[in-house]
């Protein structure tokens, strides 16, 4: 699978974000849809320092095409209750 997108080439991926999703093991975009949002967001905040809620926004809008602003008003309930029943599991 040499022709795997790098997640750099995601728009709703700032420098910082994509920094974070490295740290975190994550590099491809064929990672992060294997994983899905909530279990990258989960990854990315026990490796690094100051993740905050947006890069969950931005994570869930990297994969369905959503703007982030539209992931975080439309999905914003169903997000944090998939989150929380995650992190009951860590």
């Amino acid at each position: 699978m040499g022709n795997e997108q790098s997640i750099a080439q995601l728009k709703s991926l700032g420098p910082k974000s994509q920094k974070m999703l490295v740290q975190a093991g994550v590099t491809s975009v064929d990672q992060l849809r294997a994983l899905g949002s909530i279990e990258v967001y989960v990854r990315a905040k026990r490796s690094n320092k100051g993740v905050s809620l947006n890069l969950l926004w931005a994570l869930e809008s990297a994969l369905t095409g959503q703007p982030w602003q539209e992931v975080a008003r439309v999905h914003r309930t169903s997000l944090l209750l998939a989150l929380e029943e995650r992190e009951k599991n860590i």
